[in-house]
């Protein structure tokens, strides 16, 4: 996942809800790109979980969309330890979410970084790794480290 600079970490998640999450997301991506406006962000992402949920199962959320004022593509990556009700395909809580927004005329990077992120996350110790890390610190490292490796197991 090197192909991001930064991604913003929210360690854990106060939102309880669908919405509520949207908003958490959106503002710290907001809060590290002042140039977007939070309330268009987030008629942006409820727009598209309209058309199907963003939740892949496994306790997986990966909400995106394509934003008119972005230059480059922007990840947040949001922590819930209890899990949050989120529409998801296996029915279950969503506990690992990762942001992604893209730049209006952005296609191909944009659904290859998608695909990138679904692959990474199906490997079941790099969730469990995920969802254990005691600090925003190792989150970091482990999003870094095991994005960059490529061969990921599915389970």
């Amino acid at each position: 996942m090197n192909a991001i600079e930064q991604i913003v970490i929210i360690t854990e998640l106060k939102a309880t809800g669908k919405k509520e999450v949207l908003r958490e997301l959106a503002a710290a991506a907001v809060e590290q790109h002042p140039g977007l406006e939070l309330e268009g962000l987030c008629a942006i992402l409820e727009e598209r979980e309209e058309l199907g949920s963003t939740g892949i199962g496994d306790g997986v959320a990966i909400p995106h969309g394509k934003v008119p004022e972005l230059a480059e593509m922007v990840m947040v990556f949001g922590r819930s330890t209890q899990g949050i009700p989120f529409a998801a395909q296996d029915g279950r809580p969503v506990h690992l979410f990762f942001l992604l927004l893209a730049p209006a005329a952005s296609s191909t990077p944009y659904l290859g970084r998608l695909a990138e992120l679904a692959r990474f996350l199906r490997d079941h110790q790099i969730r469990a790794r995920l969802q254990q890390a005691e600090s925003r610190e190792e989150l970091a490292r482990i999003l870094r480290d095991e994005g960059q490796e490529g061969n990921h197991e599915q389970g």
